[in-house]
């Protein structure tokens, strides 16, 4: 490669690098905690314990388990329901609010025992330290803006990586692989340090920062998605207003759903006028019951007035990407040893961004103390010449 080229490329890497570091520490920090979150709850006493109940102990329908939930908050209307059978069985999660278009902030959660209709957890609608390590993770607590910035910094990672690779073939081809010359000065070592754990964490690094950018898009992905398909899914229902009063039985809107989805399993439903549904149906949305089929959502679209079944339709790509890339991003696929696998990764990525901090500071500092030997040099040649002409 000439040596022009590799400047480039080194101006490349330089820059990008620079731009997206701090950012990329502090994803990497909020990150830790959130591949735990299950077992940090588990150690901060959340985990909810089910008790066992008697033979022939009566069943509540899904529609009063959602009334009690609602008796439990008065004056809210429910936005979003929730199931996971596989890590919490029995339990039902209910999100309420003010309205349907009420902001995220304004949510109230429930966790409610679907055998009793009882209320099992209803935290109180404020800011815990799980939460704010979420929020600062996706968002840095500034919205769609924030989700944004963070996907260009995320963008800027992954052409640091690219541009980072490239380099790395030409001055390693004078050195064996993971060498780290400690007899050098301290510039060095931490130079074959970055460069060791950035090739090693390469194929990790370039995952994460891939499924992290589209995680970003997520809100003008789903804006996308109304505007196009849902919109079109619901045209019939365009000029109708509102409903106003008491909607159809959730119970019949998800067996609906069912019918139209065998073999499929309800993950979560959204109530007309929220984000995922339209202002006048449910929104049944249905997962497959493998591993990857369960991140392939289908919605089925109940009207909420009579009951009857609208349309289902498979989500088009790009939402696909965005909820299969999810567990990608995070590690929550493969249980305890992927994750504490995601946790190695990720310290060793805080490493390499802190060694090319590092690098930059020396660099600039051993330039500096160069310029000022030269200027120092010079003065004493000129004072020199001053002098052998004064004589």
């Amino acid at each position: 490669m000439r040596a022009k080229t590799i400047k480039r490329w080194f101006d490349v890497h330089k820059w990008t690098s620079l731009i997206c570091t701090i950012f990329l520490l502090m994803l990497c920090i909020t990150g830790l905690p959130l591949v735990f979150y299950e077992e940090i709850d588990h150690l901060l006493g959340k985990d909810i314990e089910l008790a066992e109940l008697p033979a022939g102990s009566p069943e509540f329908s899904k529609d009063a388990v959602l009334q009690k939930a609602m008796e439990h908050i008065p004056g809210k209307e429910a936005k979003y329901i929730f199931w996971d059978a596989d890590h919490h069985p029995n339990q039902m999660f209910v999100t309420l609010a003010d309205s349907s278009e009420a902001p995220i902030e304004a949510d109230h959660y429930l966790t409610m025992d679907e055998r009793t209709a009882t209320v099992l957890e209803a935290p109180p609608n404020e800011m815990d330290f799980m939460l704010i390590m979420y929020y600062l993770h996706v968002e840095m607590l500034a919205g769609i803006p924030g989700k944004l910035f963070l996907g260009l910094m995320g963008t800027l990672f992954i052409v640091a990586i690219v541009s980072g690779v490239v380099l790395y073939g030409p001055i390693m081809k004078r050195f064996d692989f993971g060498m780290i010359r400690t007899e050098k000065s301290s510039r060095l070592k931490w130079l074959d340090l970055h460069n060791l754990l950035g090739i090693v964490t390469l194929a990790w690094a370039f995952v994460v920062g891939i499924t992290g950018v589209i995680n970003t898009l997520a809100d003008p992905a789903l804006e996308m998605w109304r505007s196009g398909q849902l919109a079109e899914m619901v045209s019939e229902y365009k000029d109708k207003p509102k409903i106003e009063g008491k909607l159809s039985s959730l119970d019949a809107a998800i067996e609906k759903a069912k019918e139209a989805a065998p073999g499929m399993e309800v993950s979560f439903v959204a109530y007309p006028g929220t984000l995922y549904s339209s202002s006048h149906h449910y929104a049944v949305y249905m997962i497959g019951t493998t591993p990857l089929t369960s991140r392939i959502i289908k919605p089925a679209l109940i009207d909420a007035e009579t009951g009857e079944f609208t349309d289902m339709r498979d989500l088009p790509w790009y939402l696909n990407t965005i909820f299969i890339s999810q567990p990608f991003h995070f590690g929550d696929y493969g249980g305890i040893p992927m994750k504490i696998i995601w946790v190695i990764f990720d310290l060793a990525t805080i490493l390499v961004l802190i060694s090319g901090l590092y690098l930059w500071f020396a660099r600039r500092k051993a330039k500096a103390a160069q310029l000022k030997r030269l200027i120092d040099n010079y003065e004493s040649l000129t004072l020199s010449t001053v002098e052998e002409d004064a004589y």
